[in-house]
């Protein structure tokens, strides 16, 4: 079947992200569940649950660590980490920083990992070589490594990692995004697409995730760790209490 151009206006967008969305809830429900044992899992050990992702990517690793109504025992690790945690000069970083292999070793070096933890990479092409490498250094640790990507982008692409593979074919569970490739869904008049939906999808499989293993922890019987808005009255005292509990294993920096 022929698919049928999306109009370029706001309402179709978010119409059409409307309808990934229940896709993703109704084609991924078995990949979010087994996500979120893992997360459960990682919170019963008292682990921490790592997120990494490059470029918009990392918009859905926030939605993991340090969230309002997000789990506690969470880390982000970011491509700064490499100035910020490892030192490196600022100025001499390259601007394609995410394609190379070697930063992606190297920002796994900076986390401080133990024997409970577990990671999710987030990725829509999931052939960067930092990503790609990341996610290889996860599962040589022996760790629990969730991916959410874009499989049709994937898929479509060489990777740019000098084994070939692509973050799909080294996770223990992916979770896909149902991001076309390229990204984008609306069409423009004379050629070419715009708009992408790949933030939208990422961060609903996020939630969706964090949604289910926070329902297990609860009926355990347990008051999970959860963070509140830093915008409300008594916050901050409530997370830096439950953040305490992770001292030296978590940061929240400005960045």
């Amino acid at each position: 079947m022929t698919e049928q151009p999306l109009g370029l206006n706001g309402r179709t967008f978010a119409e059409e992200a409307v309808r990934r969305i229940g896709e993703l809830a109704r084609t991924q429900a078995e990949a979010i569940s087994a996500a979120a044992d893992v997360v459960v899992a990682v919170s019963r050990a008292d682990g921490v649950l790592h997120a990494f992702g490059t470029g918009h990517s990392e918009a859905c690793a926030m939605e993991i660590a340090g969230r309002a109504g997000g789990l506690v025992g969470t880390n982000k690790v970011s491509l700064r980490d490499v100035v910020f945690i490892g030192g490196m000069d600022p100025t001499g970083v390259d601007p394609l920083l995410e394609r190379d292999p070697a930063t992606g070793r190297q920002l796994f070096g900076l986390v401080k990992t133990a024997p409970g933890d577990a990671f999710v990479v987030i990725s829509n092409s999931g052939g960067n070589g930092s990503v790609v490498e990341f996610a290889l250094a996860v599962k040589e640790a022996g760790l629990p490594l969730v991916a959410i990507t874009s499989v049709a982008h994937s898929s479509a692409i060489q990777s740019r990692h000098p084994s070939g593979k692509r973050l799909f074919e080294i996770a223990d569970i992916v979770i896909d995004n149902l991001a076309p490739y390229g990204d984008a869904i609306l069409d423009l008049p004379g050629g070419g697409k715009a708009c992408g939906i790949s933030s939208v999808t990422s961060a609903t499989a996020a939630q969706m995730v964090v949604a289910e293993a926070l329902a297990r922890l609860v009926a355990d019987g347990g008051t999970p760790p959860v963070y509140l808005s830093a915008n409300i009255p008594d916050a901050d005292e409530h997370n830096q209490k439950l953040e305490d509990h992770y001292a030296g294993r978590i940061h929240r920096g400005p960045f």
